[in-house]
């Protein structure tokens, strides 16, 4: 696999930045509002909760697509997740702005979706490219669970999404366990979680990987 190589030694990681990634139907989202409440408390940084694709003009054409509404070939959208990307990162209120003055940002979903959805879809050449000089989160919080379980989860949605179908996932898995030893290699911390465990369990492995970023030291954030 190509994937992705993260040796290029002016690739930058953003503090006060995380990601959570997995395969649909693993959680992330539940777990990021979880989390969110948990920063509703005293003593702790601003946080703030995002997502790709954003709400922004592109990522809501994006949602089209992965809803079926609207057809685009899978180079077009591979190239449409690394514009809205673009913006999510270095447009007004994005992520460089929001961790350069302090707040806590965690994204569900990041580059490394792209690596691994886009280069099933259309190749793994394209989405590398788009997505190389992105700059690499400081925490990867990688939530895993196995593919039969996940589509049962998601069974009960009114909708699927195009690339929720089964042997899909299964190729979603497996490329996100050959990817992550690259974010590693490159200095990002990356933490596995067992997604298959009770939110409430889940939500605790979150939050003692995310207290160890830096931004949370000395601010009553041991507990």
């Amino acid at each position: 696999m190509l994937l992705m190589c993260y040796n290029n030694p002016a690739m930058t990681i953003i503090h006060n930045f995380a990601a959570f990634e997995g395969g649909d139907g693993s959680g992330t989202t539940t777990q990021l509002e979880l989390l969110r409440k948990r920063f509703a408390g005293p003593g702790l940084p601003p946080f703030h909760a995002a997502s790709e694709p954003t709400g922004g003009p592109i990522g809501v054409l994006i949602r089209r697509v992965l809803k079926g509404e609207t057809a685009l070939l899978p180079e077009t959208a591979a190239r449409l997740f690394a514009a809205d990307r673009n913006e999510h990162l270095y447009g007004p209120g994005g992520i460089l702005e929001r961790c350069g003055r302090g707040e806590l940002v965690v994204s569900d979903r990041y580059t490394p979706s792209s690596l691994v959805y886009q280069g099933i879809a259309c190749g793994e050449e394209l989405p590398a490219s788009l997505n190389a000089s992105f700059p690499l989160p400081e925490l990867l919080i990688f939530f895993d669970l196995d593919s039969e379980t996940a589509l049962k989860r998601i069974a009960s949605r009114p909708g699927r999404d195009i690339y929720e179908y089964l042997d899909f996932q299964i190729q979603v898995r497996t490329r996100y366990k050959a990817l992550l030893p690259g974010y590693e290699e490159a200095g990002v911390r990356v933490e596995r979680i067992d997604a298959s465990l009770p939110p409430g369990e889940i939500a605790e492995l979150v939050w003692r990987a995310v207290r160890k970023m830096p931004i949370l030291e000395g601010m009553g954030a041991k507990n």
